[in-house]
């Protein structure tokens, strides 16, 4: 006898089935199914936070631990405890919407359901090894499109230029390590016009990268971060391990310090890569 377990996962299934066949004309593009948590692989995504982090140099503190206790108590058992303080924008970070848009979101207003999505990754790392200025452009994300399918509605698009691989080397990283000077920083990132498309045509629920931002070290003003806050769009920066991530079919788990009217703050992310 169909256990009626069974069959609410069958009728899932179905449903599941329906929603993302692609092929009818006009239809949006296929939503992949979660991976099966028994057998995906895991994929940490998030540098570790300590005194070598690397935050914007116009930053005034950076990631700091204070024991509180550590060793024996008085009562014979082994007890540790720290405080800690950081500003919210360093290390693998939450940039919410309100960072840069004015009564947008604010990180506790992030629906939950945003942060947990089908991921695609764009590599840029070629291009970005000669140019460290370089930005995702309209042609690039329309070849990537090309191979790789439409992205769909509600993907969180992730920017990988290999500059992870610098971290936690603060010149090589952003490019200079002048304190109090953000005016001359180098790293790759998206550039304008693809980050407008993929967040007012393609919908997408948020762009991370492994670089310090979601602008160009060399943007001034900052254009992607308006673009993004303008439709409550998070981002995620200073990412890690976008090379373990296939061009589609991960998920990623991006859960940050729900903060009560920040702009932003520390991110554990992760990413689930469905096994051949």
């Amino acid at each position: 006898m169909t256990s009626r377990r069974e069959l609410f996962r069958s009728a899932s299934l179905a449903v599941l089935a329906v929603v993302s066949t692609p092929g009818a004309r006009g239809a949006a593009p296929a939503v992949p199914p979660a991976p099966d948590l028994r057998t995906a692989r895991v994929v940490d995504l998030t540098h570790p936070f300590d005194e070598r982090t690397p935050y914007w140099p116009t930053a005034t503190r950076g990631f700091e631990l204070a024991r509180v206790h550590y060793g024996r108590t008085e009562a014979g058992y082994f007890y540790s405890a720290y405080s800690f303080c950081a500003p919210e924008h360093g290390g693998t970070h939450l940039d919410a919407p309100i960072h840069f848009g004015e009564g947008r979101w604010t990180a506790d207003q992030i629906p939950v359901e945003r942060l947990v999505r089908p991921a695609v990754v764009i590599d840029v790392a070629a291009a970005s090894a000669s140019d460290a200025d370089h930005r995702l452009t309209a042609d690039e994300l329309q070849t990537w499109e090309a191979r790789h399918g439409r992205i769909a509605e509600g993907t969180i698009v992730l920017l990988r230029t290999g500059w992870s691989a610098r971290w936690p080397d603060k010149k090589r990283y952003l490019g200079d390590d002048t304190p109090g000077d953000a005016s001359r920083l180098h790293f790759p990132s998206y550039g304008a016009e693809a980050a407008r498309i993929l967040v007012a045509d393609r919908k997408v629920a948020a762009l991370g990268v492994d670089t310090a931002s979601i602008d160009p070290g060399s943007a001034k003003d900052f254009p992607v971060h308006q673009i993004v806050a303008a439709a409550n769009v998070p981002g995620f920066e200073n990412l890690a391990g976008l090379d373990a991530l296939p061009p589609t079919g991960a998920w990623v788990i991006a859960l940050p310090m729900k903060i009560a009217g920040g702009s932003g703050g520390p991110l554990r992310a992760i990413a689930l890569v469905p096994r051949p």
